[in-house]
């Protein structure tokens, strides 16, 4: 619409470098170089056969935002490329992206089971999982078993009604990490779904559906993003899958607004180059505590006095072990606290993964969820810190902890 018309100050104000450029944008020799950030709700048609075409999948053109949106369909296609080249049609990867990490993970969960049916899950979770699978699904008839993957079989715990297995490529916050590929094997030998939430690892750490996983879950707040500016959720999976799950996913509403996705977008970029160093400033942090007199225990895959080492190793990629550890602090709580007041560059921040080293709590903030008992039992002590090793210099992170321990 040209901007020279008769028509009022108001009217011309609305109707003129609306969507309308967006005709005269597609038909330019140039592009942005950057992919743009679409903020608009719903999407406007000049007619009504091409919305049928959509409802009917015979078109990929976009209706409302809640639905799809060009932002989410950009992440989406980078996580895809991210877990690798599908071997087949069958086993195509496709992505969904979500408001946040919990919404992935409820809404591939919701997708998986109905009433009646049975989950076996891990002991050791997120504290919001764990809660949501613990207390929230058995109000809808849905039964959970937890078990430790490994230290037991976990076919035990199979049931003619279990339809589900979920666990964590790193587990939270004990960094364990299970036979992914073995778990695998047995889950689909019966016919079971498996889930496997990523957040710890990234794609550029361990690829779940490489390793047999159905879908591989994440918190996008965390490393994929990693700048602590954005909160969102994403999952990989086959296409058959991620149309399945795509369908609850529209009905509940979970979709990540466009800026969430352009910002996403631009942190995926860096994603590779930024685990590589979380990961080299990890093991360094580990290995320092590991040696001091004032640490209980650490805990951290990529130290061979890790349980996990050999597993890590054999699954993760380019020697890397992720850029979270924990650590069981001498003198429980009251020491562990604290440590975390006497810290002056890493803050107390109940999240992960952003480009500062930060320190958590899990008993306070993210494990709140468990009972005591339950503490006990998963082996999450009181006094267990877990740092999310940033990119500063190594040696500065070290040198902050150092002195802090000096003090307790």
């Amino acid at each position: 619409m040209s901007g020279k018309t008769n028509k009022k100050l108001s009217t011309n104000l609305i109707h003129n470098g609306d969507g309308q450029l967006c005709h005269k944008l597609a038909g330019m020799s140039s592009v942005p170089e950057t992919f743009p950030i679409y903020l608009t709700s719903v999407f406007a048609f000049d007619d009504v056969p091409p919305v049928d075409a959509i409802y009917e999948h015979k078109s990929d053109a976009y209706i409302y935002s809640r639905m799809a949106n060009p932002n989410s369909d950009a992440v989406a296609e980078i996580l895809s490329a991210a877990e690798g080249e599908p071997s087949s049609k069958k086993n195509d990867v496709g992505a969904l992206v979500f408001s946040s990490g919990m919404a992935a993970i409820i809404t591939s969960i919701l997708s998986a089971v109905k009433s009646g049916d049975h989950i076996v899950a891990s002991s050791v979770l997120y504290g919001g999982v764990y809660d949501y699978l613990a207390n929230e699904v058995p109000r809808f008839g849905v039964s959970v078993t937890f078990v430790d993957f490994l230290k037991d079989d976990f076919t035990h715990a199979v049931k003619p009604e279990t339809k589900l297995v979920y666990t964590e490529t790193i587990s939270n916050p004990l960094m364990e990490v299970p036979d992914i590929a073995a778990i695998s094997k047995e889950a689909h030998k019966r016919g079971l779904l498996f889930f496997v939430d990523n957040t710890f690892a990234t794609p550029a750490v361990a690829r779940p559906l490489t390793l047999g996983a159905d879908a591989s879950l994440y918190s996008t707040t965390k490393y994929l993003s990693g700048h602590s500016d954005i909160t969102g959720g994403a999952l990989t999976a086959n296409s058959e899958l991620v149309a399945k799950i795509k369908r609850f996913q529209t009905l509940y509403g979970a979709m990540p607004s466009p800026l969430d996705c352009w910002l996403l977008a631009r942190s995926l970029r860096t994603l590779d180059l930024r685990m590589k160093k979380h990961s080299k400033n990890a093991l360094r942090v580990a290995e320092f505590l590991e040696a001091h007199p004032k640490v209980e225990k650490v805990f951290y895959p990529g130290l061979k006095s890790s349980p996990s080492h050999k597993t890590a190793a054999a699954q993760f990629a380019d020697g890397r072990f992720g850029g979270m550890l924990s650590v069981n602090i001498k003198g429980g709580v009251k020491e562990a606290s604290k440590l975390i007041k006497e810290m002056n560059m890493i803050s107390f921040v109940p999240s992960l993964a952003g480009t500062a080293t930060t320190v958590s709590y899990p008993v306070k903030t993210s494990h709140r969820a468990y009972s005591a008992e339950a503490l006990k039992a998963a082996g999450i002590a009181q006094g267990q810190l877990r740092f999310s090793v940033g990119l500063e210099d190594a040696d500065d992170i070290i040198a902050d902890i150092s002195r802090a321990l000096d003090k307790i």
